[in-house]
């Protein structure tokens, strides 16, 4: 009886081996004969793409563009290697603010930027990216993914043959740099202010002067009283240049843009000639950096704004209630003057005040009941 079970086992263990052995040559077989034998990828997977992306910002600036250096190394990673994006920070290829025209040409596939800087040529671009006294990075966000905001820009930007993508956001950004202090409106008179956009409308129209200054010139022209006050972005890059050592107050809240969204475009053809695979990966990569843009700068201005306050004598006030309101009341009539630019702008005006009016309604018995007590 032992000797028939070590035979058993015997047969059993040779059987297992030849089973095996056999398996391993098939395999092995196999392996051969598909080594000689090259495979197809279909078509839209082995036809790869080199884009360039031109941006308004210097390049690697901070946050927004070493962000977007960013998303062009993971768009090459989740396509392995066939969406290829060379970035160019701001007059590396085109000046910053011929960035749009580039993309609208097709000299280049992709841009990033604020849409604001394109009023000159397009009125109702600002309501994509911040209205003096409008909504907030959140509200914005909501507008444009499920109230029709992004539908409208799409459809604004179809005429210049560019597909936008809501990319990035600052959050709502500090009210700027002073070097005299603002006590009541008629302090607002003769101030001569570096803000752009609607915001330097609305100052204009306050009495004082919007004054245009490259980002390289505002600190030595606020050092030198060249001008009175200047807004950049926000704790964080207004640390990094240094407004700390040259101004006296720094007042919020940031008024001109609460939240402004930055974006992403793309030339349409070159876009649509994309499969459809890549296209959604190009979709999806404006999706994660529109949230962590705007996450690292609400982490980074927390910080930033400890370390002004903790490094320097500057003065972190608020804006009067009765300046507030005055800037308030012109901001609605400089606002309503874009509406009336022409239909298009008349169209978006209405969208965006109509989901402004009703998501303020929600956040007073939402947002604004619990942090009054936080």
């Amino acid at each position: 009886m032992k000797e028939k079970k070590i035979q058993r086992r015997e047969f059993i263990r040779k059987g297992s081996f030849a089973a095996g052995a056999a398996t391993s040559a098939s395999l092995l077989a196999a392996c051969g004969h598909t080594s000689q034998k090259k495979v197809e990828l279909p078509a839209y997977m082995s036809k790869k793409f080199e884009w360039k992306c031109v941006t308004v910002w210097p390049p690697n600036f901070p946050v927004v563009g070493e962000s977007i250096n960013q998303l062009a190394k993971e768009l090459e990673t989740m396509s392995s290697g066939r969406l290829k994006i060379k970035v160019y920070g701001a007059g590396e290829l085109v000046p910053a603010f011929e960035a749009f025209d580039a993309v609208t040409l097709g000299a280049v596939q992709m841009g990033h930027g604020v849409a604001y800087y394109w009023a000159g040529k397009i009125p109702s671009a600002v309501f994509f990216a911040a209205v003096p006294f409008g909504m907030n990075a959140q509200q914005m966000n909501a507008w444009l993914y499920y109230g029709g905001g992004w539908d409208l820009w799409r459809e604004l930007y179809a005429k210049f043959g560019l597909e936008p993508f809501p990319c990035g956001n600052t959050g709502v950004q500090m009210g700027g740099w002073f070097n005299k202090e603002i006590n009541s409106v008629e302090d607002l008179k003769g101030l001569k202010m570096r803000i752009p956009g609607l915001g330097g409308k609305v100052i204009s129209k306050a009495g004082g002067s919007s004054i245009t200054v490259a980002g390289g010139e505002i600190y030595t022209n606020l050092e030198r009283g060249v001008i009175d006050a200047t807004e950049w972005i926000g704790p964080y890059h207004d640390y990094l240049m240094g407004f700390h050592r040259v101004a006296k107050y720094y007042y919020y809240p940031g008024w001109h843009e609460p939240g402004p969204t930055l974006e992403l475009f793309c030339n349409k053809k070159a876009y649509e000639e994309l499969p459809d695979d890549l296209q959604e990966m190009v979709r999806m990569a404006s999706y994660k950096y529109n949230m962590l843009m705007l996450s690292e700068f609400e982490s980074k201005n927390n910080e930033y704004l400890n370390k002004i306050v903790n490094e320097s004598e500057v003065q972190i006030k608020r804006f009067p209630e009765e300046v507030i309101h005055n800037l308030k009341s012109i901001a609605k009539e400089v606002v309503e003057e874009v509406a009336n630019a022409d239909p298009f702008a008349q169209k978006v005006y209405e969208s965006y005040s109509k989901f402004k009016k009703d998501i303020t309604a929600w956040s007073e018995i939402s947002e604004q009941t619990v942090t009054q007590y936080l």
